[in-house]
């Protein structure tokens, strides 16, 4: 940005809140500028879009802590404010890939890379390529395939190589090498996110260079290595805890997201642009942290002691819950404890017309209702729309799984979503305001309420680029990383739980349709319309159950 860019952005900043200067008291003209200053921090371009598990998530957890230790915070868990969490980020080929022919080592990524549903294994053999014999490895030419299916709309060329491979394999092959004579391009590469069922016997792919370089003579006898290792690729995200210890029985759990998209390698971009481009991520979720470093702040000095209040800034959520599911599962306080939580998802962007604040969770607990029946009838500055259900895209779902009553804040989306241009200039920060002084309310008013009952509510569905009209019925686990969708929890009423699915159970196929992954789940799912049956197959622990299905 140039400085006459710059210098004209301080200009329309200084207008608009010279607009409200005459608004707020001195207290709330502190919480702006804390707002801008840290908004404008976590979505400098420094942080790299604050990517869970990299160097620019740490800058941002670094200067969460500090505002939390400014605010008078306490550590929760001895010796560190960090909760550090594994990110399975796909598979790797290891540098001890190897592949021999006739003692010459083959460049790895040059000339032959595995592909990544080959087995991890060491093999040899003396073969001529134009051979196929038992106990050796086995040459494979993809031209007749590719030929024959260049024009059909309905080939699947990794369904295909899966089939060859188990064909080679059934006939006595102890490798495959794939190789491509034709003028098609196959396309193949080495694709980290497969979770597709790993094969018997190591599968490799040689580039034309090296077919023409190392086994051109298909007649005459070579000597073949081949030792492949492929591992999982592993990051660590880490929460950021902050504690206030009133010595209450019950804790209030305070929440928002500080990590976001990187240069959206993890595929989760709405930006469709070629150049490589930072996603600073203001409004999702720099807004919701620094709401939650406000709140901090003022409960902090505040004398509402009933309860202890527990900050939680996670990472990992724009890739599946992580941080926040993470927590549940390894709780730095008693849940059975927790009054209830509070989730910030993006609140910077509120629309200076309408006002319109969305609050979610509205039916995980009866006292919301009262509690915003009697404030719907102030007069207040903030318009609300209501979502009872528990669940959705944020956070606040890994706590209702708990049976917490949450409630789940919210400004809308809007054109900058997942994209770069999601920047500071464009925040709200007096319409932040507001919405921090009203969860403050709230929180106000329910200090002598005692604890809160939680109530369960309706499932909202997750997204996916399939289009479908059935749904089954699961909420799924985004942090597995096995083969399948694990089953977080079951809707009741639905098919899965008239099928008798439970909390754990993994699906691994969906009628015909085998299911490896979220999104081919949900490819599965498109095929099936309102009123048709078929059938959901599942482990649960080390058995195998099959169900009929009825949607």
């Amino acid at each position: 940005m140039t400085r006459f860019s710059l210098l004209a952005l301080s200009a329309l900043l200084l207008f608009h809140f010279s607009a409200f200067s005459q608004k707020f008291k001195k207290a709330d003209k502190l919480i702006i500028a804390n707002l801008e200053k840290n908004i404008r921090y976590l979505a400098d371009d420094k942080l790299e879009g604050r990517r869970a598990g990299t160097a620019g998530e740490k800058l941002a957890s670094d200067y969460i802590i500090a505002q939390f230790q400014s605010a008078g915070l306490d550590k929760i868990e001895e010796g560190s404010w960090l909760q550090p969490f594994a990110i399975y980020d796909g598979k790797q080929v290891d540098s001890t890939t190897r592949f021999i022919i006739n003692g010459k080592e083959l460049a790895l990524n040059k000339d032959f890379f595995p592909l990544p549903f080959s087995a991890t294994k060491n093999v040899s053999g003396t073969l001529a390529i134009a051979l196929q014999e038992s106990g050796a490895p086995w040459f494979v030419d993809l031209k007749d395939l590719l030929e024959e299916n260049h024009d059909n709309p309905h080939f699947d060329l990794d369904e295909a190589l899966h089939a060859k491979v188990k064909a080679c394999a059934k006939d006595g092959a102890v490798a495959v090498v794939f190789y491509n004579d034709s003028k098609f391009n196959d396309g193949i590469s080495f694709n980290s996110k497969d979770k597709s069922d790993v094969e018997a016997i190591p599968v490799l792919y040689a580039t034309s260079d090296a077919r023409k370089k190392y086994f051109k003579d298909e007649s005459v006898s070579i000597d073949v290595i081949i030792d492949v290792s492929i591992s999982e690729k592993k990051r660590v995200g880490h929460n950021v805890l902050g504690f206030i210890n009133n010595g209450a029985d019950k804790t209030i759990i305070l929440g928002a997201h500080y990590d976001h998209l990187g240069y959206g390698e993890d595929g989760n971009s709405l930006y469709r642009g070629t150049d490589k481009q930072i996603h600073n991520g203001a409004d999702d979720n720099a807004s919701g942290t620094a709401a939650l470093m406000a709140l901090a702040a003022l409960l902090k000095k505040s004398k509402l002691k009933s309860n202890n209040y527990l900050f939680i800034a996670f990472s990992g959520e724009e890739l599946g819950l992580f941080g926040s599911k993470y927590f549940v599962e390894h709780p730095a306080v008693d849940l059975k404890k927790v009054n209830y939580m509070i989730n910030m998802d993006m609140v910077g962007r509120l629309n200076d017309s309408s006002h319109v604040l969305t609050i979610g969770g509205y039916g995980t607990s009866p006292e919301w209702g009262e509690l915003f029946s009697a404030n719907n009838s102030k007069k207040n500055y903030l318009k609300f729309n209501y979502d009872s259900s528990g669940t959705g895209p944020s956070d606040h779902t890994s706590f209702y799984r708990k049976d917490i009553p949450v409630l789940f804040f919210f400004t809308g989306l809007h054109k900058d979503y997942h994209r770069p241009s999601d920047d500071y200039d464009k925040i709200n920060y007096a319409g932040e305001l507001y919405v921090v002084k009203y969860i403050y309310q709230l929180i106000d008013e329910l200090n002598n309420k005692g604890k809160l009952v939680f109530s369960k509510t309706r499932e909202t569905q997750t997204t996916t680029s399939a289009r479908f009209s059935v749904t089954l019925g699961i909420m799924p686990d985004y942090t597995f990383s096995g083969i399948g969708v694990r089953v977080d929890g079951v809707t009741d009423g639905k098919p899965a739980q008239k099928a008798g699915l439970k909390a754990g159970d993994v699906i691994i196929q969906l009628g015909d349709h085998n299911v490896s992954s979220l999104e081919n789940y949900m490819q599965a799912l498109s095929k099936f319309k309102k009123g048709d049956a078929t059938f959901v197959k599942y482990k649960r622990g080390n058995d195998v159950a099959e169900a009929p299905v009825q949607f």
